[in-house]
C-alpha cells in the first residue's frame, strides 16, 4: 500500500512539473524554435550538404583542394634528425620531446647509433612518483582553506597527470640521472598510461581526502601527517612498480658508435649516465611563450607548474612572435633543436603531417565564418598548448624570412611526413605557443628581461588548461 500510494505521488508531481509553462526570459519559446526551423530551408542543396556532413568525416568533407597543392616539403636548415621515436597511446610527448633535445647532442658528441634513446619509461616513473608527492603535500599546504576553494578544486581535479613541460625533463633529469633505453624499456602501460594513470589518480584523491581529515584533528602533528603520506607513496611506489618495472640503480651497459662497433662495457649508476651523456647546465635553457592576452616583455610563472614539490615552477617571458622566430632561426642555424608546443590538432593533414590554415574550409561547409584571432582563441580556451615537439627545421626565402617550419614528432616515424610535420609560418604564428632556448641564441637585452619578478597565474589559467 505504501508502494503504491508513492507511486501516486510520484505521478501527482511529475504531472505537475510537465504542466507549469516555461516561460523563464531567456528560454528559447517554442516560437523562437518554430522560427529556427524555418530558417533552414530543406533544399536540394541543403539536403546534399546533410547527407554528405551526416555520413562522412567533417575534415575531409571540408579539405580545401584549392590548397593542395601548396605542400612543399623542402626545408633549407635543418638539424640532422636521427631514428623517430614514438610515445604511443601517453601524454608523454613533452618527455619525448625534451630528451630527443638532448640525445640528439648526446648522439652527435659521442657517435652513438641513430636509434639510441634515453628510457622514457624510467623518467616517466620517478615523473609520477614526484607528481604524487606534489598532490599529497599541496594537499597538507593548502589544510586551511575549505573543499570549496579554487586550489583545493584544482588539486582534486588534477592530482596527477602524464603531461608536462621541459621543466619536468630538467628537474627530473638532475634528481635522478637517466638510463639508457635497454636498462628500463617500455611496458604496455608505460605506452598505454590512461588505465594506470586513472587508477593512481583514483588512490590518491582518497588519501587527499584522508589527509584533510587527519589535519582537522587538533591533535595531529606535522610529523604524523608526514608518517602518513610516506604510507601512502609506498603505495604508489608499488603501483608504479607492477606497471612500469622497477628503475634500476646501477646497470652495465655496452656502448656502440655509429658503425655498430663496441666502445667499451661499462657499470653505470643512473646518476653517472647522467654525468657522462647529458650533463647539461639547465639553468641555461629558457622558456619563451607567445601568450597575446598578457602583456609581452613580462615574465610569468604557472602556479603548480612543476614536476618536482622541490622543483621549480617554469618561468615564461612572453614575447611577440617575430622575436621568437629569430632566436629560433639563430638555434637552427647552429644544428641545435629546441623543445617546442603548439596546438597541433588545429589544420593538421595527419596524411601528409601538414599544418596550414589553409588545409580546411569549414566556414564554406557550414555556411558561416570561424574570425577569432589567437587571442580570442586562447581568452576563450577555444586554443592553447596542447603538444611538444622538438623544432628542427626552418625554411628561408631569398630575404631570410621564415615561410615553413618542420618539427621531429613522436608518433612514430608511419605518422606525418616520415614522422615529421611541417608547418607553414602562418600556422606557426596562429598555433605555435612555447619554445625552449638555449641562452646563447637569445638576445642580451631580452635575457636580461629574465631578472624581473615574474607575475605568478593559476594553475587554471587559459593558455595552460591543454596542458601537453
Amino acid at each position: 500500500m505504501k508502494k503504491l500510494l508513492l507511486l501516486v505521488c510520484a505521478a501527482a508531481c511529475m504531472t505537475a512539473l510537465q504542466a507549469q509553462p516555461i516561460n523563464k526570459k531567456g528560454g528559447l519559446s517554442m516560437e523562437q524554435v518554430n522560427m529556427l526551423r524555418s530558417t533552414y530551408q530543406a533544399n536540394p542543396t541543403n539536403k546534399a550538404l546533410r547527407n554528405a556532413i551526416n555520413a562522412n568525416d567533417i575534415s575531409k568533407l571540408a579539405q580545401n583542394y584549392d590548397n593542395n597543392t601548396a605542400f612543399d616539403p623542402h626545408i633549407s636548415n635543418t638539424v640532422p634528425s636521427k631514428a623517430i621515436t614514438n610515445q604511443e597511446s601517453s601524454g608523454r610527448c613533452w618527455m619525448f620531446t625534451g630528451m630527443n633535445v638532448l640525445r640528439n647532442k648526446a648522439i652527435r658528441k659521442y657517435d652513438l647509433p641513430a636509434d639510441f634513446q634515453f628510457s622514457q619509461c624510467y623518467t616517466f616513473f620517478y615523473d609520477q612518483l614526484e607528481k604524487a608527492n606534489l598532490f599529497l603535500q599541496a594537499i597538507l599546504d593548502t589544510r586551511a582553506k575549505s573543499m570549496e576553494d579554487e586550489t583545493v578544486q584544482w588539486l582534486f581535479k588534477n592530482p596527477l597527470s602524464d603531461g608536462g613541460q621541459f621543466t619536468g625533463v630538467a628537474n627530473l633529469m638532475t634528481k635522478y640521472g637517466v638510463v639508457p633505453k635497454e636498462a628500463m624499456p617500455e611496458t604496455y602501460n608505460s605506452n598505454h598510461t590512461s588505465r594506470m594513470s586513472e587508477l593512481i589518480k583514483l588512490k590518491l584523491r582518497e588519501d587527499g581526502l584522508i589527509l584533510r581529515d587527519m589535519c582537522n584533528n587538533k591533535g595531529t602533528t606535522e610529523q604524523q601527517l608526514q608518517a602518513k603520506k610516506m604510507e601512502m607513496l609506498e603505495t604508489i611506489y608499488r603501483m608504479l612498480s607492477y606497471t612500469l618495472g622497477e628503475p634500476p640503480t646501477e646497470f652495465t651497459w655496452t656502448q656502440h658508435n655509429s658503425k655498430g662497433e663496441i666502445v667499451s662495457t661499462e657499470k653505470y649508476t643512473p646518476m653517472s649516465f647522467y654525468n657522462k651523456f647529458v650533463n647539461q647546465d639547465f639553468s641555461q635553457y629558457y622558456m619563451i611563450m607567445n601568450d597575446p592576452t598578457r602583456e609581452y616583455y613580462k615574465v610569468y610563472e604557472i602556479e603548480y607548474d612543476r614536476h618536482v614539490y622541490d622543483g621549480q615552477n617554469w618561468k615564461y617571458l612572453n614575447l611577440p612572435m617575430n622575436e621568437i622566430s629569430q632566436m629560433a632561426i639563430a638555434s637552427i642555424k647552429d644544428s641545435t633543436m629546441m623543445y617546442f608546443s603548439c596546438d597541433v590538432a588545429k589544420f593538421l593533414d595527419r596524411d601528409k603531417g601538414y599544418m596550414d590554415v589553409n588545409n580546411y574550409d569549414y566556414g564554406s561547409l557550414f555556411g558561416t565564418t570561424f574570425g577569432m584571432d589567437k587571442k580570442q582563441r586562447v581568452s576563450t580556451y577555444a586554443s592553447g598548448s596542447s603538444h611538444a615537439m622538438t623544432l628542427c627545421g626552418v625554411d628561408l626565402d631569398a630575404n631570410g624570412n621564415p615561410t615553413k617550419w618542420m618539427v621531429e614528432n613522436s608518433w612514430g616515424s608511419n605518422r606525418g611526413h616520415n614522422g615529421f610535420l611541417i608547418m607553414t609560418n602562418e600556422w606557426f604564428n596562429e598555433y605555435m605557443f612555447r619554445l625552449v632556448v638555449e641562452s646563447k641564441y637569445i638576445p642580451a637585452a631580452t635575457l636580461k628581461l629574465f631578472d624581473q619578478k615574474p607575475i605568478v597565474l593559476p594553475a587554471w589559467d587559459p593558455l595552460f588548461a591543454f596542458e601537453e
